[in-house]
């Protein structure tokens, strides 16, 4: 699975694009903390189920965080909300950032990778994967495979598969705090890195922007 430092890369290379103007050590330090804080339900693995992946993986979580964001800073009178009032428009701009980039760099990201995760539990107990093929053939015209419709040859019924896995009974992905079941005695992982070359491509292009967009902001100052 892409490790937290690879999650926290793509946050910095996102972040760096969003927040010009906006982009201190408090807010960095912010994001990191929002970003790394879905690792947090490998915890829970030892007594609940399909916990990784699917507790903070959710998006359930940051869909009612952005309904109550629109709500606070586009619906409410500008005097009256709590985040405009206590933060200013900066916090406003920095908090919306902050969730699309958890999305984004964390979440969409492990929906991509492996199991995928437990998109809208608790409402569903579903893993969805992001896997198939979009491309132009010369002999097959316009091909994607994301999301097949088929027949189920048992009931006759139209299905749609989305790359759906399974629920938490039956999906396990395998983490630092719960390895697999059967992991490889000769090279056990307890604390990945980068296990592929894009995976270090991706840390290493965030943390380039980062710096190259504070030498940036030194020269623009007067």
């Amino acid at each position: 699975m892409p490790s937290t430092v690879v999650h926290a890369g793509v946050a910095l290379l996102l972040a760096a694009g969003l927040l010009r103007g906006a982009y201190d050590r408090r807010v960095l330090a912010l994001l990191l903390v929002v970003v790394a804080l879905p690792e947090a339900d490998a915890l829970l693995g030892p007594v609940v189920d399909g916990a990784h992946r699917t507790v903070l993986h959710t998006l359930t979580i940051p869909l009612l965080v952005g309904v109550w964001l629109y709500w606070d800073t586009r619906l409410r009178d500008p005097d009256d909300s709590w985040l405009r009032g206590r933060w200013g428009g900066r916090g406003v701009r920095v908090a919306w950032v902050v969730l699309f980039v958890h999305v984004f760099a964390h979440l969409l990201l492990d929906y991509a990778h492996l199991e995928g995760i437990n998109a809208l539990y608790p409402a569903i107990d579903r893993f969805v994967r992001l896997e198939g093929e979009l491309l132009l053939s010369t002999a097959d015209g316009l091909v994607q495979t994301f999301v097949e419709f088929g027949t189920d040859p048992e009931t006759g019924e139209q299905v749609i598969d989305a790359g759906a896995v399974g629920t938490t009974e039956d999906t396990h992905v395998a983490n630092p705090v719960e390895l697999s079941e059967d992991p490889d005695s000769d090279d056990p992982i307890l604390l990945p890195i980068a296990e592929n070359g894009w995976e270090l491509y991706l840390v290493l292009t965030g943390v380039f922007v980062v710096i190259a967009r504070r030498f940036q902001d030194r020269r623009e100052e007067p």
